[in-house]
């Protein structure tokens, strides 16, 4: 009897091997829990982080094998197979090195941050030349391999609000199974490995040391982190958006047309017309991002 997917294909995770591996004493995260099927990720962390301030502290994680439910920017479905992706939420609760707050500015990095951790992860374990699309997407050879959401979790009393991260990455999903002709997997990219272990763990542990660097210089995305890098130096590196001929397009039909240019101290894209004319363009406004073609 012929099948087109099995346990052998899609195998579980190793909720055992990944707690072990990703979670104290031995590393960053605080807690890891991981669901059988869900409607989001991040909509139930961010319940679970309201109820349970001390139960989920900063760095806890949420993984599902599948997600029905699950919403991109703007409110934009996206579901996928059991076992073919990593789909996982963050939650974050940001301070510095001086046991302070982060500032709640520096929020809007963070989506960016993790993108590039993803990029980072994909680039050295399975072999892909990943790069990000501002604001939030990771691209490989021009098509869309995983979308990073970002959501505020706000509390009633005067505390900080905290930030839930959620990362879908498609890892075995066939052409077939991909929602639109612009996506692509891991696998269909050939992928040093697809085994969804590896790309979770290498990401989580990729981004927990970008964020505690981020986090450690007060969110100011160009100071120098240990390593004598940035925040805004590592995109530079991975964000192919930066130096495009784009199209935004806007609310109500309109659009900006000219060069991304830069980001401005919020992460938002700086967009510089043909006739000189500059404009800042923040992730909540814009309803598509796409290259200029012919450009």
């Amino acid at each position: 009897m012929s099948q087109s997917f099995s346990d052998v294909d899609r195998p579980a995770l190793d909720y055992e091997g990944l707690t072990d591996a990703l979670c104290a004493p031995l590393g960053p995260y605080r807690r890891l829990e991981l669901v059988e099927s869900t409607g989001s990720t991040n909509s139930d962390l961010g319940q679970k982080a309201a109820a349970d301030k001390v139960g989920w502290s900063d760095l806890s994680v949420l993984a599902a094998e599948e997600q029905t439910a699950g919403k991109g920017r703007l409110d934009r479905q996206w579901t996928a197979p059991p076992r073919s992706s990593v789909i996982v939420s963050v939650l974050l609760r940001p301070f510095n090195h001086a046991g302070n707050p982060v500032p709640t500015q520096s929020y809007a990095w963070f989506s960016l941050l993790a993108a590039m951790s993803l990029a980072e992860a994909l680039g050295e374990y399975a072999k892909l030349d990943a790069a990000v699309k501002w604001p939030n997407d990771v691209m490989v050879g021009g098509k869309k391999i995983s979308g990073i959401l970002a959501q505020i979790a706000s509390y009633g009393d005067a505390s900080p609000p905290a930030v839930v991260i959620g990362t879908g990455l498609n890892v075995t999903m066939s052409a077939e199974d991909l929602p639109v002709p612009t996506a692509t997997s891991v696998a269909l990219e050939k992928g040093a490995t697809t085994d969804r272990n590896i790309l979770l763990m290498s990401y989580l542990r990729i981004f927990a040391q970008r964020y505690r660097q981020f986090c450690d210089v007060n969110g100011d995305p160009k100071a120098q982190w240990n390593d004598g890098t940035s925040l805004l130096s590592r995109l530079q590196r991975v964000m192919s958006t930066l130096g495009q001929q784009v199209r935004a397009q806007l609310p109500q039909g309109r659009e900006i047309v000219g060069e991304a240019f830069g980001l401005d101290s919020f992460g938002a894209l700086k967009v510089r017309e043909a006739d000189g004319t500059e404009h800042v363009v923040a992730a909540g406004d814009v309803v598509h991002l796409r290259p200029l073609e012919g450009s």
